[in-house]
């Protein structure tokens, strides 16, 4: 195993992540009962060196020091253990994510045309649905 591509520009090694893992509870057979299907992966923010200053401290801030992610859904550890590094990566990578500032625009000459336009239509609508007067009145 490579590592853990979490974003375009990170990835964690392999030998960053720890493994551990356990019996699932719940209900099982033997099989259930014997094999330690249940996965679960840590890895150390405060500690890796494949991180960036500011990516460190935006992860210290969603996580703390560590981050940890168990799974036991399914009957296999190898399908645990690839929903757990799954999971990790979904984590990591909206933990990362930079929210873009919104710039505040005006709308363009077209769209002012569009609005205007649209604005006189309904006003001639209504005026339409007026009482009709007859020339008798």
């Amino acid at each position: 195993m490579d590592g853990l591509q979490v974003t375009r520009r990170f990835a964690i090694p392999a030998e960053e992540l720890r493994w551990r893992f356990s019996a699932s509870g719940g209900p099982g057979g033997q099989h259930a009962n014997t094999a330690n299907t249940r996965a679960e992966v840590r890895f150390d923010i405060a500690g890796s060196r494949a991180l960036a200053p500011a990516d460190r401290r935006r992860l210290l801030a969603a996580f703390g020091p560590e981050v940890r992610v168990s799974v036991a859904d399914e009957r296999s550890q190898a399908r645990n253990r690839a929903l757990a590094l799954q999971r990790l990566r979904e984590r990591l990578a909206e933990a990362l994510a930079v929210e873009r500032t919104r710039t505040p625009t005006t709308p363009g000459v077209a769209a002012r045309r569009r609005r205007l336009e649209h604005k006189r239509r309904r006003a001639q609508l209504k005026q339409q649905r007026g009482r009709r007067y007859s020339p008798e009145d």
